[in-house]
């Protein structure tokens, strides 16, 4: 049933910046983890595949609430879920900030990752409130900014985790959040329902995807055990794959599925998935493993670097992502999203696979991350300002969704591996995993992504597919 409203009102400029501070607020609570993930591994005494879910568990918890977040914005107006979703957030960033233990970081984390939830969101308010136009333009710069609060996070966690305590690393940008989420309630024109049909919530759909998804990373915690617990691994795949079957069984038949699986079927939708799937495992792999490569000190390669150091190397890379983001939503306005997505995808597949041969000096690393970032911030951006507008209004929300869903199951993945890869490679004991742990989560990395050039070069040239 569709209600006929007025027509919205024009988004000021104040609120579109307010927008993008909020993004770069929760871009730098998402990223102080990575920089410090060696530091919070010794403090809480936890081995790398631990410190891998932790890397990761925000994303797990995104790709839950991103869909559903999305389908609520549509129906509900995206101002209205935005604030209650920053709420929650805020929440998540108070409890890591006072976490005492590693379940305790563990909840906060989950409760943070609702952040991943506020960029379809985002678009539904702006395509709602400017003209095509604009609305593209915007969408890159909040997407920018949120990959840019990166550097804000990057840069910010590691002397603040030294000279204070790991504890304020959290605190600091949730504050942040607070104020803009204020800031932004006040300055956003309210956006009414689109429509109020199949409002419904998809619980067996969200249910099954969460066992989905936590049966996944206990197959990868498991895997570098296999040895030790072959049957249990293989029930655990087995589990897995029942929980796959009736996911998909249920989304197809349901009224109101959670997410959209005739909508996935698109080609221009599919074929955005894969590449962004691709491109962030590839991302996911460089985040985890450059960290714990300046952190470590072993024979002939690493770096003993301490957080703060970390940081600053990891800068640069940060700095590229946050020109990225922009430069794809323009690059796929002018160019449209097969170029722009087939160049990232080449430098991705360069940079890890140089990665992989080269990582014996600093110089190395920074390139290698900063060329990650840029083909990371350029094919998501192309892709989510993509599919944005070539979409009905009304499913702006549920099909981006399908795209920042898959970009946090690539990270999860690409994470995940990288801890196993680690765990595996550490001789019994050492704490100092062997350089070919390293070497192989690289290659494996970039060799993938390579292969993802088979599906880039089959999509359509034109900026709307």
């Amino acid at each position: 049933m569709t209600t006929t409203l007025a027509p919205p009102v024009h988004m000021r400029r104040a609120a579109v910046w307010a927008l993008g501070m909020l993004a770069i607020s929760t871009g730098a609570l998402e990223s102080v983890v990575a920089p410090t993930l060696p530091l919070l591994q010794r403090e809480l005494d936890i081995s790398p595949s631990a410190g891998a879910l932790l890397n990761i568990v925000l994303a797990i918890t995104g790709a839950l609430v991103t869909p559903l977040a999305g389908k609520l914005g549509d129906r509900y107006g995206g101002k209205r879920v935005l604030i209650r979703l920053m709420a929650v957030v805020s929440a998540g960033g108070l409890v890591s900030a006072l976490a005492p233990n590693l379940p305790v970081l563990l909840l906060g984390q989950v409760l943070q990752g609702a952040m991943i939830g506020a960029l379809p969101l985002s678009f539904i308010v702006v395509r709602k409130h400017l003209p095509a136009g604009e609305s593209k333009v915007a969408i890159g710069l909040v997407s920018g900014m949120f990959v840019g609060g990166s550097m804000v996070g990057l840069l910010s966690a590691g002397p603040v985790a030294e000279a204070l305590s790991r504890h304020w690393m959290f605190a600091l940008p949730t504050f942040a959040i607070i104020g803009f989420t204020l800031l932004v309630n006040r300055l956003m024109p309210a956006d009414p329902p689109v429509r109020s049909d199949d409002a419904r919530i998809d619980w067996p759909g969200m249910l099954l995807l969460s066992g989905v998804l936590v049966t996944l990373m206990l197959v990868f915690a498991m895997a570098p055990e296999a040895g030790s617990h072959p049957l249990v691994l293989g029930a655990l795949i087995v589990v897995l794959a029942a929980f796959v079957t009736g996911w998909v069984a249920v989304e197809r038949r349901a009224a109101a599925p959670m997410i959209d699986l005739r909508m996935l079927a698109r080609p221009v939708i599919w074929k955005s998935c894969v590449l962004t799937f691709v491109i962030c495992l590839g991302t996911a792999m460089g985040v985890f493993l450059v960290p714990q490569l300046l952190d470590v000190s072993g024979e002939g390669y690493g770096f003993g670097a301490g957080a703060t150091e970390i940081g600053f190397i990891l800068l640069p890379g940060a700095v590229v992502a946050t020109l990225a983001g922009p430069a794809g939503g323009l690059g796929e306005r002018r160019f449209g999203p097969r170029a722009v997505v087939t160049a990232a995808v080449v430098i991705m597949a360069t940079a890890l696979l140089a990665l992989s041969v080269a990582h014996t000096e600093v110089w190395h690393i920074v390139v290698g991350k900063a060329l990650i970032a840029l083909a990371n911030g350029l094919c998501v951006t192309a892709m989510v300002t993509s599919i944005a507008s070539s979409v009905d209004e009304g499913d702006t929300g549920i099909a981006t969704s399908l795209i920042l869903v898959t970009r946090v199951l690539g990270s999860a993945v690409g994470g995940m591996l990288g801890g196993v890869l680690l765990t595996s490679g550490t001789p019994s004991g050492s704490d100092v995993p062997a350089e070919s742990a390293f070497v192989t989560g690289f290659l494996i990395a970039g060799v993938v992504a390579a292969l993802s050039l088979l599906v880039a070069r089959t999509m359509s040239k034109g900026a709307k597919q």
